[in-house]
C-alpha cells in the first residue's frame, strides 16, 4: 500500500510503499477513504510532540470502510488506553499516561489502508461523506470537548478561526448562543469565513468583542492569546486552551485572572466524548467545509494549513 511517512521530526513527508498490515484479534483493517489533515500533524511533523514515535505514518480523521465487511468507520486520535490506571476508571482515559494515540504512536490514515483497535473506533452519521466526515474526527471531537467546558456561556469566543472552530461556531448557534469570532490581524478572509459559519461577530484577535465573553475557546496555539481572552471574558468566566501545542504563555497581571476567572487545557478526548458528539452531529446538520488533495499531495495541504489558506479543513483522498 502507499504511505505519507514523517521519517524524521523536521522534514517533509516521504512517500512509501509498504507491505498490507495484517490485525491481530481485536483489530480492523480499514481501507481509508478519507483523512483530515489537522494541525497536530504539524505538530508530528515538526517534532513539536515528545511522545511522537519516528518513523510514523501521520493523520487521525479518518473515514474509511472495514475490509470484510465494508462497514465505514471513523478512527479518532485515541486509539488505545490501558483501561486499569485511575483515569481510566474514573471516565478520564484521555489522561491515561500509556494512552497511544493514532498518527502519533500508532501509524495512521495518510495511507491507503489504517489497522485500529476496533474499540475505539466511532460510527459515522450516514448524513455526512466520507470527505465531510473526516473533520468531525479531531476537529469536531476536540472541539466538542472543549465546548463542552463552556458550560452554559451566552456569549462565546473563538481564537484562531479554522477547521475545529467553523464546527463549533455551528453547534454553538444551535444552542442559541452567540458566537465572537477572533482571527489574526487583517484577515477580513477569515472574518468573513467565521460570519458564514453563523458567528455574529468577526474581528482581530486584539479587539474587543461587542460584549464581555462569558467563555472562550483558544484553537489557535499561541501563547500571547491567554492573556488577550482573560483580559474579554468576565469575572467567573471561562478561557478553554484546546491545542494540544502551544508557544509559551507570556507573564500577565494577576488581575486578569482575578475575579474567579478559570483558565484550563483540554487533552485528548474519550471514546464517550467521541459517542457523544457523533450522536450530535446526527442531529445538527453541521456544514464541514473541505478542501481535499489527494494523498501524495500530503506536503501541499499541510503547508496550506501552516500558512494559514486554508477555509476550513484539508482532506486527504488515496
Amino acid at each position: 500500500m502507499r504511505a505519507m511517512r514523517a521519517r524524521a521530526p523536521g522534514r517533509a513527508l516521504d512517500p512509501e510503499e509498504q507491505p498490507l498490515p495484517a490485525p491481530r484479534a481485536g483489530q480492523l483493517l480499514v481501507k481509508v477513504s478519507a483523512c483530515g489533515v489537522c494541525r497536530t500533524d504539524l505538530h508530528v511533523v515538526d517534532g513539536e510532540l515528545a511522545q511522537c514515535r519516528y518513523p510514523v505514518t501521520p493523520g487521525h480523521e479518518i473515514v474509511g470502510r472495514v475490509v470484510g465487511s465494508d462497514a465505514r468507520v471513523g478512527i479518532p486520535w485515541l486509539g488505545w488506553t490501558c483501561g486499569a490506571c485511575e483515569y481510566c476508571k474514573s471516565g478520564r482515559e484521555n489522561l491515561c499516561a500509556r494512552a497511544r494515540f493514532t498518527g502519533c504512536d500508532l501509524d495512521g490514515g495518510y495511507a491507503e489502508y489504517a489497522l485500529a483497535d476496533e474499540r475505539y473506533c466511532l460510527p459515522i452519521p450516514e448524513r455526512y461523506t466520507d470527505a465531510e466526515a473526516a473533520p468531525l474526527l479531531c476537529a469536531g471531537l476536540i472541539g466538542y470537548r472543549c465546548y463542552k467546558f463552556a458550560r452554559d456561556a451566552r456569549t462565546l469566543g473563538i481564537y484562531g478561526f479554522g477547521a475545529a472552530a467553523h464546527i463549533i461556531a455551528q453547534v454553538a448557534r444551535a444552542d442559541g448562543r452567540a458566537v465572537f469570532a477572533f482571527t489574526r490581524q487583517g484577515d477580513a478572509e477569515g472574518q468573513r469565513f467565521a460570519l458564514s459559519c453563523g458567528a455574529h461577530w468577526a474581528g482581530d484577535s486584539t479587539a474587543a468583542p461587542p460584549e464581555p465573553l462569558d467563555a472562550a475557546i483558544l484553537f489557535a496555539p499561541a501563547g500571547e492569546l491567554v492573556p488577550l481572552s482573560l483580559k474579554a471574558t468576565r469575572k467567573g468566566g471561562t478561557v478553554v486552551c484546546g491545542g494540544i501545542h502551544m508557544s509559551d504563555v507570556p507573564s500577565f497581571p494577576y488581575a486578569l485572572l482575578w475575579g474567579e476567572r478559570t483558565l484550563r487545557s483540554v487533552a485528548n478526548l474519550t471514546r464517550a466524548d467521541g459517542e457523544e458528539f457523533m450522536r450530535l452531529a446526527a442531529r445538527i446538520p453541521i456544514r464541514t467545509q473541505t478542501r481535499t488533495y489527494p494523498l501524495q499531495q500530503a506536503n501541499e495541504a499541510l503547508a496550506a494549513l501552516r500558512q494559514g489558506r486554508l477555509e476550513g479543513a484539508a482532506v486527504l483522498v488515496p
